[in-house]
């Protein structure tokens, strides 16, 4: 049998559990808490900076998050497998998607199925993934939090430099990748009449 190594992936993989106050932007890092959760302390921080008289697309935008929804956010992932890697993750601590409620998981597809747009307008793949990772032995990286994983996929985006120098090739950095999804159309029109944050 043949192995898929993912070495890109080392540094978030092994810090995923005991780092110290993991999720915290150098930017908020001024939120004195700890949750023990990415998101729980992205999202604390976050929050605290703004009550702390941050602007709040600066302070969202040191935490890469695209848009607050009612009950879930859309932030980027900091570890991406690909240019436009985004995270749905739900305000609620929680590892058991049938223990979220309704409203929740509702809002969650919307989300995703906005990210899908999103894609398209943004990127124009060849495909998309969106997946669940729900416990350590499915590969959930922060198996504490559900979160849902959205990306773009190009035929070939495997290319030669993951498999041989163990390097992944990102032509975007994430701030710009910020930027370009806060200001699309796909963020803009969902806006309206939405109960967001």
């Amino acid at each position: 049998m043949d192995h898929l190594w993912t070495p890109w992936r080392y540094a978030y993989v092994s810090a995923a559990d005991g780092a110290e106050r993991q999720g915290v932007p150098r930017d908020l890092a001024a939120w004195p808490g700890e949750h023990h959760c990415v998101f729980c302390n992205l999202m604390a921080a976050v929050e605290y900076a703004e009550q702390h008289g941050t602007p709040t697309e600066e302070a969202e935008r040191a935490a890469g998050i695209i848009v607050r929804a009612e009950h879930n956010f859309l932030c980027l992932n900091a570890y991406p497998y690909a240019s436009g890697h985004v995270m749905v993750v739900p305000y609620v601590h929680g590892s058991s998607l049938s223990a979220l409620d309704t409203r929740v998981t509702h809002e969650m597809m919307d989300i995703a199925r906005q990210t899908e747009s999103l894609f398209n307008e943004l990127y124009t793949p060849h495909g998309m993934n969106f997946g669940l990772n729900l416990g350590k032995a499915a590969g959930a990286g922060i198996a504490g939090h559900l979160h849902l994983h959205a990306l773009p996929r190009w035929i070939g985006d495997t290319n030669f430099m993951t498999t041989v120098g163990e390097t992944r090739v990102l032509p975007e950095s994430l701030q710009i990748t910020w930027k370009r999804m806060r200001e699309s159309h796909a963020w803009q029109s969902w806006h309206s009449g939405r109960n967001l944050r």
